[in-house]
């Protein structure tokens, strides 16, 4: 059975590179019919945030993914906190340092060759070859080291990843890393070898950052004689700038964008893009749909670039595909406060087919209750062929033909209208675009001219009209 985890550690909100991961990791294993595990890897203390725990929940909660084993969930292969399970890797670093594999290093920083430059030339950690009774005669002077893994000096490693393909890497190039710290908790490094193994993970998915050091990860699996899991590595997202995305300079977090107005649905369907396609030319796909159709063999090995216009274009599509009671729902908590005099019903049915973001609505609906401030020049439209004369023309004879309309339906201001129009001898296109102008101060609106004048009703869209003449006059 496939099992994958999502391993966060807990220092900040969930970026969109922690959503991949994620997303990638859950749908590998849901595919397979597996098992999706988090766990949270809180061993670095310093760059732990207390409240990060709860953003993990919450932004896997509004991604939709389910986690099968967690902190809360125990699924027999607990704890799921690495700060939980320090015994456990002090009991497998002193086996490897039993083994050979590893050794005590009391070394200060500024004693220790650099990392790969002790292959190169031939140097090596002074703390390496050490005899026990060094060792012993060091601990008596009360001095703490950190276990090292005892990389060879020779030979090399190689693996397969299923997006970068067949990997070798020289052992001289790989430095003798830390696996415990002085203060007894474990380095990513080596904690992840031992929680992997320990919890079944037969699919690790990461960041292509740790395909450099995936052989010294192997050679601890080695070492234990244990089995080596299936990698994933990620390309890098990246802004089309090129730039790498970073909180630090701005760029948002998934609940970021949450809160900007898209939908977790679509930035979900969106990050899912960002280095893996489906093989057609198809790009809205619902979570269960992914589910379906992920291959984890089909994960881009390029970066992939982020685009704020493409997902804007994508959630526009997933608020379309919307029931209409279903968007009424999702906008509500969008709408001005002051707009409670209106049929907020028949606002959603308007706007839906018009928005692409629901931070948009607040400022989409302003003109309902304030009429904002235009130039008379917002009259002139090429592509209906109104100009300012012909605006003016189309306002004087309409104003009083609507003091006159009894019935302020849309189906009724539509048809006396289309009637004036046709005796004018004015396109429809041509009347209606002053009277949309003058009643929403907007180049474009949330309905055309007789669904706003239905909305704001008789008395309101007569003054907005006049106010229109008054410009044009």
């Amino acid at each position: 059975m496939f099992r994958t985890r999502f391993a966060p550690s807990p220092t900040g909100y969930m970026h969109i590179g922690n959503l991949r991961t994620a997303l990638y990791a859950y749908l590998i294993a849901k595919k397979a019919h597996g098992t999706f595990i988090l766990r949270i890897e809180d061993t670095d203390q310093k760059r732990n945030v207390p409240e990060a725990v709860q953003a993990i929940y919450n932004g896997l909660a509004l991604a939709g993914i389910a986690y099968d084993e967690g902190p809360d969930k125990d699924g027999g292969h607990g704890p799921y906190v690495q700060s939980q399970r320090k015994p456990i890797y002090s009991q497998y670093a002193k086996q490897l340092i039993e083994q050979g594999d590893a050794y005590y290093c009391f070394c200060q920083k500024e004693d220790k060759p650099e990392p790969g430059d002790e292959r190169i030339e031939g140097l090596k950690d002074p703390c390496r070859d050490l005899s026990s009774e060094e060792v012993q005669a060091r601990f008596d002077q009360g001095l703490q080291p950190v276990v090292r893994q005892r990389i060879p000096l020779e030979g090399e490693s190689s693996f397969f990843d299923h997006v970068y393909g067949d990997i070798t890497i020289d052992h001289k190039q790989l430095d003798d890393q830390v696996l415990l710290k002085s203060d007894g908790f474990p380095t990513y490094n080596f904690a992840n070898v031992v929680d992997d193994h320990l919890m079944e993970i037969t699919h690790v998915i990461r960041g292509q950052e740790y395909l450099s050091s995936t052989p010294k990860y192997n050679l601890l699996y080695q070492a234990f004689g244990w089995e080596t899991p299936e990698y994933i590595h990620l390309p890098h997202i990246i802004k089309e700038d090129g730039k790498k995305l970073s909180k630090r300079a701005g760029d948002p977090t998934f609940e970021d964008l949450v809160h900007m107005g898209y939908m977790p649905e679509a930035i979900v369907n969106y990050v899912v893009l960002l280095g893996w396609n489906p093989g057609d030319d198809r790009e809205l796909f619902s979570l269960q749909e992914l589910i379906e159709v992920f291959d984890m063999d089909r994960i881009n090995k390029s970066s992939a670039a982020f685009s704020m216009d493409k997902l804007r274009w994508i959630n526009g599509e997933h608020i379309r595909a919307l029931s209409p009671e279903a968007f009424h729902e999702t906008a509500l908590p969008w709408y001005p406060g002051s707009l409670h005099r209106f049929d907020l019903k028949e606002l959603s049915r308007l706007i839906q087919i018009r928005t692409d973001c629901l931070g948009d609505i607040p400022e989409m609906l302003g003109f309902l209750a304030k009429l904002p401030e235009y130039e008379a020049s917002l009259f002139e439209n090429p592509k209906s062929k109104s100009s300012l004369e012909s605006s003016k023309i189309v306002l004087e004879a309409v104003i009083p033909l609507l003091k006159k309309q009894e019935t302020f339906s849309n189906a009724a201001l539509f048809e006396t209208l289309k009637a004036y129009a046709t005796e004018s001898g004015f396109k429809v296109g041509t009347t209606m675009w002053p009277i949309r102008t003058a009643l929403s101060g907007l180049p474009a609106s949330a309905g055309g001219a007789t669904e706003l004048a239905a909305l704001l009703g008789k008395e309101e869209t007569l003054i907005r009209l006049e106010k229109g003449l008054a410009k044009l006059s």
